[in-house]
């Protein structure tokens, strides 16, 4: 009966939680990235507090462009390295995921699959 109890919780609550885990965590991920707002404001500028209208002699415009610019073009470059990072991440998570619910399924199986390697009388080659 105790076998019984462990393999119906294990199979059913105890793997709706794993899921849910899983799920929890990949959604932490995502949300940390937040890479939909990272693509929104791929080319917004970075870190520039008061961008706005310019007025006065030709080169202080020009001068506020060429600083919007590149800061924009900086926010782009590290808007991209997190992108790429985040993507990597989340892959690694969602790869990780799918592992940990795959082996949650064969873990009970360990101790009967010990069992019939003795009892073929299989020896490890470390000992």
């Amino acid at each position: 009966m105790l076998v019984v109890g462990f393999f119906s919780w294990w199979y059913g609550v105890g793997y709706k939680e794993r899921f849910l885990l899983v799920r929890e965590r990949l959604a932490s991920t995502l949300d940390y990235f937040s890479i939909g707002l990272l693509l929104k404001t791929l080319f917004a500028p970075y870190k520039q507090i008061s961008a706005g209208k310019v007025r006065g002699p030709l080169p202080v415009i020009l001068r506020a462009w060429v600083d919007r610019s590149i800061s924009r073009i900086i926010g782009a470059i590290v808007r991209i390295i997190v992108l790429v990072m985040g993507i990597i991440v989340i892959t690694a998570v969602i790869a990780i995921g799918i592992i940990t619910l795959l082996l949650w399924a064969i873990v009970p199986l360990a101790p009967l699959a010990g069992l019939l390697l003795y009892m073929w009388g299989w020896v490890p080659a470390w000992s």
